[in-house]
Formats: C-alpha cells, structure tokens, sequence
C-alpha cells in the first residue's frame, strides 16, 4: 500500500509542476504578446507622425514659397507654349520591329563583333 501512496504522490507532484510550467510558459507568452503589442503600437504612432509631417512639409502653399523665395522664377506665360505640329520628328528607331532583344540588337547595331551574351532566338519544334 505505500508504494501505491508513493506512486500517486510522486504522479501528483509531476501534474502540478508540469500545470506549473504550462502556467508561466503562458505568462510569459502573453507578456511577449503585450510588449509585441506595445511595439507595434509605437510603430503606428510613429509612422501617423511621419505622415503627419511629411504632409506638412508636402504643401502645396508651403512649397510655392518655397519656390518664390529660393528659385527665382519667373511667371509662366501663354506664349511660352508651342502647338504640337512644331515638335521635332521621332529620332529612327535602332531596333527594327519584332526583335526579341532590343538592347542587343542596339549594341549589334553599333558594335557587330562585340559579344552581348544574347541568345540566338530557336525555333519552337513543331
């Protein structure tokens, strides 16, 4: 018979500390949980400071004093624009149409024995 009381003893002694264990791994868990949520929360605070300032400094009244203090510019004017029809023509294109890599075929354009390291195109097999 005491063995048996021994054995229960001992069984209980091991539930209540491993109840023990559970118990502080929790606490400690939920302490984790309450500083993450504190730091996430200084996070926010920061970045709506951020904003904050960064709309501040993103005025549009305040940057147009800015310009006419420090830039020195002049007022634009209508007859400062021109019409579309006397924009220069499209410089030619180097790469002709459909090819597969424009930029090597710019570089081949310029330089034909320089190696680009492109691959030739491979006809799919049919």
């Amino acid at each position: 018979m005491r063995i048996i009381h021994f054995l229960v003893v001992c069984a209980l002694i091991y539930a209540a500390s491993y109840v023990y264990r559970i118990k502080m791994d929790s606490t400690a868990r939920t302490e984790r949980v309450s500083r993450l949520q504190a730091q996430v929360r200084e996070q926010r605070e920061a970045i709506a400071v951020l904003r904050a300032e960064w709309a501040k400094l993103d005025a549009p009244r305040r940057l147009q004093i800015l310009a006419e203090r420090h830039l020195k510019l002049k007022p634009i004017e209508t007859r400062q624009f021109d019409s579309l029809k006397n924009l220069p023509e499209r410089p030619p294109s180097l790469v002709p149409p459909g090819t597969s890599d424009p930029i090597g075929a710019m570089i081949e354009i310029i330089d034909p024995d320089a190696v680009t390291g492109s691959l030739p195109l491979q006809e799919a097999p049919q």
